[in-house]
């Protein structure tokens, strides 16, 4: 591969919903350019962007791959990102390093949820966009049809359509397209060029005179020009047309058929027309000694790079993806890693087409590159010059979804877990792990039931750790709701020194802190030298949970009273004595399970929001407020996450896949009766259970 500097780069993040064909499409780039001598397919496993052994069993992309395409003596660095909404993590990665995003939409189904997943996070780094209409060639493909839906779509959301390419023909007679900038026909892959049929003149016609309409928009010059002459050059064109892409007011459409390598080359001669380079990408800023730092992509500028994506390969080691935002790297050299404060040397830089390498001796501003083998690296980081620290923030990613408790299948597997789910977590945004304090759990957690799986898969084959997984406990906790007393004697006498202690408390509900612990002795009933062990029995207790299992917080104890033997009074005996007056005085004291309460925002087109408000309702739900947002609703609601456990399933069920939602920890609240009586059985069975064992 030959050398490319900054002006002659274009990075652009395919993306879409799911099976809308992206894969497909950077094969198709790969091989109309003359990268690749044939073309792979998805079904077979042989496409160049999905190489790891999980896509070509699932039949699909998981990881955001990298697709550098040669063309006009560019380099178009493609962005692979998956479609399904359980990786929108890759996505969100892929778009972060992106300068413009290019949406498919399936020529059959048109606009579905992750056209609008894509579209909202391209909202979120401001990325100039395309929308193809691909598969075009399928049974039932209506480029009209979908092209109303897309513009309506896009108009919803404060922007304008505008038709770059026409179709030739459509399903079985897709043929080429016609470019509307430079009235051609491009036949097959768009090698050919050819003259526009009859047939579609009066079209090509009206589109060209809306994009030299759109194009004066662009610039207050080429609006004068344009009112004198009633028409512009291609050039002027062209120049006008950047100007309202670059901006985002206008998304232009094009249509292709990646499968059948249909509208290709026009497509790639667009997105290096009308997508920016690094130079006129959105800006970008890094936090620097003295606040925020516009990054500037020149060579010459100070080093800021971005890694947006690691993996760890058994064979090839850790493999570090980066965007070189600002500077420049040569092989070999030594870079500083601003956020662990270390350094780190550029051994084996190279460029990463799906699997194969290609190595560089140089990597220009705005480019993006692989390191292999790097020590302390992680996705997140910034490299920078040790002189000049800079931080680029990460994006935000949502809060999971999903939670599994994971357990080791076997003793071998128990030492690896946690540097397992560490690196798991590491190579995956979106992937969080942590022990329950409540439960005593180890919890993963991602975006849904095939992120899991997908990770629990690697954790097996890349690292050999077999982890079995099973439904988390649900951290409930304890309390009381009212002030009760008790006393309890521990007396036993077993031949020699017996055991004697006996205890007078009161508790009372304590909501602001977690436990306090005093006393109200007087006279000399209870020497104070005990209170320690019977603090020491109650904690434990409350630890434990005093009724249902699980641990108890907000209380006040205060020990008012108790005796004691002056030879058979000892610390343990008053550890037990406060530990049983304590249960007895929880008995009366109104105990209450807590559960913790999710704050949840359920995003579902107008038409099923009634079934997922009755819905919720069913799981307890309390519905806090609705907005609406381009025809579809956003149902804000608390409800129990012990409800909420499978409720992603549940969710694509009811909205035929359009529904989606987010969830966050709100607050603690009293479990009803009914449901509380239920889990405090269980758990007094799992108590005798353990007795009889």
């Amino acid at each position: 591969m030959k050398e490319y500097t900054t002006e002659f780069l274009r990075n652009v993040a395919l993306v879409s919903h799911g099976g809308a064909g992206k894969t497909m499409l950077a094969e198709a780039f790969l091989h109309a350019t003359g990268a690749t001598t044939r073309l792979g397919r998805v079904e077979d496993g042989t496409t160049v962007s999905d190489y790891d052994d999980e896509e070509h069993r699932r039949k699909i992309s998981l990881y955001a791959s990298v697709i550098p395409v040669e063309h006009r003596d560019h380099k178009i660095n493609v962005i692979d990102a998956p479609g399904y909404t359980d990786f929108v993590g890759e996505m969100i990665s892929a778009l972060s390093v992106a300068d413009g995003a290019v949406l498919l939409v399936d020529a059959v189904a048109g606009i579905e949820v992750g056209t609008e997943l894509a579209w909202k996070y391209a909202d979120q780094f401001n990325l100039p966009r395309f929308i193809v209409i691909n598969k075009m060639d399928r049974e039932n493909a209506d480029f009209a049809k979908v092209y109303a839906a897309v513009e309506e779509f896009v108009r919803g959301r404060g922007k304008r359509t505008i038709k770059v390419h026409l179709p030739i023909g459509e399903k079985q007679d897709f043929k080429g397209v016609v470019d509307v900038i430079g009235m051609k026909a491009y036949m097959g892959d768009g090698k050919t060029i050819a003259e526009i049929p009859a047939n579609l003149k009066e079209a090509a016609d009206k589109a060209h005179f809306d994009l030299v309409e759109a194009a004066a928009e662009g610039e207050d010059e080429l609006m004068e020009k344009y009112l004198e002459n009633g028409s512009l050059s291609d050039e002027e064109m062209v120049r006008g047309l950047k100007d309202i892409v670059y901006s985002g007011a206008f998304v232009p459409v094009f249509c292709a058929a990646g499968g059948r390598e249909i509208g290709i080359i026009a497509l790639l001669n667009d997105i290096i027309d009308l997508m920016p380079s690094p130079l006129n990408a959105p800006k970008r800023t890094a936090q620097g000694k003295d606040g925020e730092e516009e990054l500037k992509p020149s060579d010459s500028a100070p080093l800021a790079a971005y890694v947006w994506k690691t993996t760890a390969d058994p064979f090839v080691g850790k493999m570090t993806y980066f965007r070189l935002f600002s500077g420049s790297i040569q092989a070999d050299a030594h870079v500083w890693n601003q956020n662990k404060g270390a350094d780190e040397r550029m051994s084996g830089l190279h460029f990463q087409r799906g699997k194969e390498a290609i190595p560089t001796k140089i990597v220009h501003a705005g480019d993006l590159a692989v390191v292999s083998k790097l020590t302390v690296t992680v996705t997140g980081d910034t490299f920078c010059d040790k002189g000049h620290p800079l931080t680029i923030a990460p994006p935000k990613y949502p809060a999971a979804l999903y939670r599994v408790a994971v357990s080791p299948k076997t003793q071998a597997d128990a030492a690896k877990i946690t540097p397992t789910l560490t690196r798991l977590c590491e190579e995956d945004m979106t992937l969080s792990w942590f022990n329950d304090p409540i439960t005593h759990e180890t919890v993963l957690q991602g975006m849904g039931d095939q992120h899991i799986d997908v990770a629990i898969t690697r954790a097996q084959t890349k690292f050999q750790v077999g982890l079995n997984i099973h439904e988390p406990k649900i951290p409930y906790r304890e309390g009381i709701t009212r002030k009760a007393s008790a006393q309890y004697r521990h007396k036993k006498q077993t031949g020699g020194a017996g055991q004697f202690g006996e205890v007078h408390l009161r508790i009372e509900p304590l909501p602001d802190a977690e436990f306090e612990f005093t006393d109200e002795l007087v006279g000399m009933n209870l020497s104070r030298s005990y209170l320690p062990s019977i603090e020491k029995g109650i904690k434990a207790t409350m630890e434990r949970g005093a009724f249902a299992g699980y641990p108890m917080s907000n209380v006040k104890v205060i020990v008012y009273d108790g005796k004691e033997h002056e030879v058979d009074s000892k610390p343990v005996a008053f550890e037990i004595a406060g530990r049983e007056a304590f249960k007895l005085a929880v008995q009366d004291a109104g105990p209450v399970l807590f559960e913790p309460i999710m704050n949840v925002r359920v995003t579902v087109p107008d038409a099923n929001m009634g079934d997922v408000m009755s819905d919720l309702n069913s799981r307890r739900g309390r519905v806090q407020g609705t907005e609406s947002e381009h025809g579809m609703t956003v149902i804000i609601a608390h409800v129990p996450l012990a409800e909420m456990t499978r409720y992603t399933t549940q969710i694509r069920s009811l909205t035929g896949g359009r529904g989606y939602f987010t969830m966050e920890f709100d607050h603690y609240d009293i479990v009803p009766n009914h449901i509380a009586q239920q889990i405090i059985e269980a758990h007094k069975k799992e108590m005798e259970a353990k007795k009889e064992e």
